[in-house]
């Protein structure tokens, strides 16, 4: 995709519509993260978030956008929304109900995305009351206390607050799914790790002015760069099984014959795990600051840049990826579609020995799409604290930033191609209808004379 294609979204109408309702929605979003809750002292509250930016308060932070920081009104960000996800998901392999919604079509899938609003309400009441109760009412820094009149009105209020706030994030990421340009729970996550980024350079240049090391700084682009493309040719690389369709008689005419290929991508599940692994891994804090019994322990292993914390994020990318890649390529359902359309893949008898080759095909590539995941999302982090390089960002935030600007890419492109096919056939049926004009206007003068 060329930069002249990329830019001549303006002269498509639809498009030019979408991406400026997707840039509307991001800008209603990131002015209500400047929105205070009420009953907050917002400098009180910073100071107090600057002794927790590595724990994981910082990073509930980084995935709200900042918000938390802030006390905004979006503080819970649309991570409840990600979390009831993940429970909805893992409930359709045990609970045979979920499971026949889902292959219900587009009414199960309706009814599915039903009950993940309904299970983040709940999760973001319970995180509401965790934040006023434990980090608001329970935050003291060298300006005085965060709240300025603690107490049970301000609890329930904050309550409604926040989840009112999450609620609201999920319609504006619903909106831009249907009315926008790609997933708009991806774009918000997106855009809240995005904005964080001018603010992270300009202190750590502030920090280091009397002491800046060009060394450190080349460190961190280094990382970011190779990262970034290794993220770029992964996201690309596929496995392409080639297909072979039946040839039938319709007629006088021979259809099928044609050899296409049925493309697998290394990583299937895209920036779904790292995303659902960081979000469990924030699970035990949250137990943790309610104080349930063995949790602190918990905490105290589990911590941001810890080696356990690491070996258990690899462990629940892997997992994820190869749950992920289950649910949106079932190797059963794959088979029996070919067998319905009369394809076949060559030297494999159809139905259950497709099946199992397409299943193994997927295992392989699907292991070495989570290596790649766990290795991008581990290892620049690694390196940072190595080499004892300020980076902030490690490659999970990354390959969030990559792959969702990917989709965006691909989504422009499709409306790109898709408008440019409406063109080219209203530009035949237009020259159809002059020509069709101009005969009827010849034969009317032939008549006339």
């Amino acid at each position: 995709m060329n930069s002249s294609q990329l830019f001549s979204f303006w002269k498509h109408v639809d498009l030019r519509r979408r991406i400026l309702f997707t840039l509307i929605m991001l800008g209603v979003y990131r002015i209500g993260v400047f929105i205070t809750t009420p009953g907050v002292d917002r400098n009180a509250l910073r100071l107090s978030m600057a002794s927790k930016s590595s724990g994981f308060w910082g990073l509930f932070n980084l995935f709200s956008g900042g918000a938390l920081e802030k006390a905004s009104l979006f503080s819970l960000g649309i991570m409840p929304y990600v979390s009831a996800s993940i429970v909805i998901q893992l409930l359709s392999i045990v609970y045979k109900p979920i499971e026949e919604l889902r292959k219900e079509g587009e009414a199960g899938r309706r009814k599915i995305e039903q009950y993940t609003r309904y299970g983040a309400l709940v999760l973001a009441l319970f995180q509401a009351w965790v934040i006023a109760t434990q980090q608001l009412e329970s935050a003291v820094s060298d300006a005085g206390d965060v709240v300025i009149h603690p107490g049970v009105f301000f609890r329930v209020m904050t309550v409604i607050t926040l989840t009112t706030g999450t609620a609201f994030l999920m319609w504006i990421g619903e909106q831009i799914t249907e009315r926008g340009v790609s997933n708009g729970i991806s774009i918000l996550i997106f855009a809240g790790i995005v904005a964080d980024v001018p603010s992270s350079i300009a202190g750590y240049l502030l920090q280091n002015k009397d002491n800046f090391q060009p060394l450190a700084a080349m460190a961190i682009v280094g990382i970011v760069l190779s990262t970034v493309a290794t993220i770029v040719f992964f996201e690309r690389a596929q496995r392409r099984i080639p297909i072979v369709y039946s040839r039938r008689q319709v007629g006088s005419r021979t259809y099928g014959g044609h050899q296409p290929h049925l493309p697998l991508r290394v990583n299937s599940a895209g920036t779904i795990p790292p995303i659902f692994a960081s979000s469990l891994l924030v699970f035990p804090a949250t137990l943790a600051s309610l104080g349930v019994w063995g949790m602190r322990q918990v905490e105290f292993f589990i911590n941001r840049g810890d080696w356990i914390f690491n070996i258990c994020y690899v462990c629940l990318i892997v997992f994820f990826c190869f749950f992920y890649t289950s649910i949106v390529f079932p190797a059963n359902d794959l088979a029996d579609n070919l067998k319905k359309q009369q394809a076949n893949i060559p030297g494999i008898r159809p139905g259950r020995q497709t099946a199992d080759y397409i299943d193994g095909v997927l295992s392989k590539i699907t292991l070495a799409g989570a290596l790649y995941v766990a290795a991008v999302c581990v290892i620049p982090v690694l390196l940072a604290q190595a080499f004892r390089v300020p980076f902030r960002f490690g490659g999970t935030s990354l390959m969030i930033i990559v792959g969702v600007a990917l989709d965006i890419v691909n989504q422009i492109q499709s409306h790109l191609i898709s408008g440019s096919y409406d063109d080219v056939l209203t530009s035949k049926f237009s020259t159809l209808r002059a020509r069709r004009s101009l005969d009827q206007e010849g034969a009317r003068l032939c008549v006339l004379y």
